[in-house]
């Protein structure tokens, strides 16, 4: 197990979920411990996409439950031998089935354009991910595929009685406010998701006496910390410019100083 599957499994089990209750999601939440336990030595994670290793990450807490058996894992549902939706995750708890669909999500309180939706202000770092757009995908098409004929038919298989299936989300989040904007109010989302702020690449000057380290997507779920690379103002700015440049805005680490740490978004916006 390398360490950096260690960090970023703790930095995972650590984020909180999005939401206070289910009162936006209408659906119920999946409680799973914040509590970062040691992995064994020989538990493997193979997946290279944030969001596919997030739900491994999910399938093993999981597997640490006592009240949790027969977990099946991403059921590919098929029309006509064309893959028409996903299922996270289907398993018993407390001998009950539930439908469980999964969420990692990264966003930006925008400052652009105004909203009459308050979870409409919640986009992706490169502006092509909303908020709203995912609870109304999860409302509208993840959570419904569960009642469409094909799934029914192929959930047989696995002698799952769809009406007794209840179903639950699991959200986690890490949200960052407009540069020295610390006084948004974000209402119903957990105040606990915040995990740094943003900045515009053209006001990156301000950042010019800090160290940087650029982390690699997958590093994007893990806290700051002292033994990395970094990297002086000059050369990563170089970096970070290249993908602004694609349209694209990088997370990056800011060393303040040998005991402080920021964590922000610079964006091409």
């Amino acid at each position: 197990m390398d360490k950096s599957t260690l960090l970023r499994y703790k930095g995972y089990v650590k984020t909180p979920s999005l939401f206070k209750s289910s009162d936006f999601t209408e659906i119920d939440a999946l409680k799973l411990p914040l509590t970062y336990k040691l992995l064994d030595t020989d538990s493997k994670f193979k997946n290279h996409r944030l969001g596919k290793l997030v739900e491994e990450f999910v399938f093993h807490q999981l597997k640490q439950q006592p009240d949790v058996q027969g977990i099946i894992e991403n059921i590919q549902i098929q029309k006509e031998q064309q893959t028409i939706g996903e299922i996270d995750a289907l398993f018993y708890e407390k001998e009950k089935p539930v439908h469980l669909e999964i969420v990692y999500k990264f966003y930006l309180y925008d400052t652009f354009q105004s909203y009459t939706n308050p979870l409409s202000y919640w986009i992706g770092p490169n502006r092509k991910d909303a908020l709203s757009y995912k609870l109304e995908k999860l409302k509208n098409k993840q959570f419904p595929l569960l009642y469409r004929i094909e799934t029914k038919n192929q959930l047989k298989d696995y002698n799952i009685n769809i009406a007794e299936v209840s179903q639950k989300l699991y959200f986690k989040a890490q949200l960052f406010l407009p540069y020295r904007r610390n006084n948004i109010n974000i209402g119903a989302i957990n105040e606990q998701c915040v995990y740094g702020f943003y900045i515009s690449y053209k006001d990156i000057n301000v950042f010019e006496t800090y160290k940087f380290y650029i982390p690699e997507k997958l590093d994007w779920l893990i806290d700051p910390h002292v033994n990395v690379e970094w990297q002086d103002f000059n050369l990563a700015k170089d970096i970070i410019e290249k993908q602004i440049k694609e349209n694209r805005s990088p997370l990056v680490w800011l060393k303040v100083n040998n005991t402080k740490f920021e964590k922000c978004f610079i964006t091409f916006w």
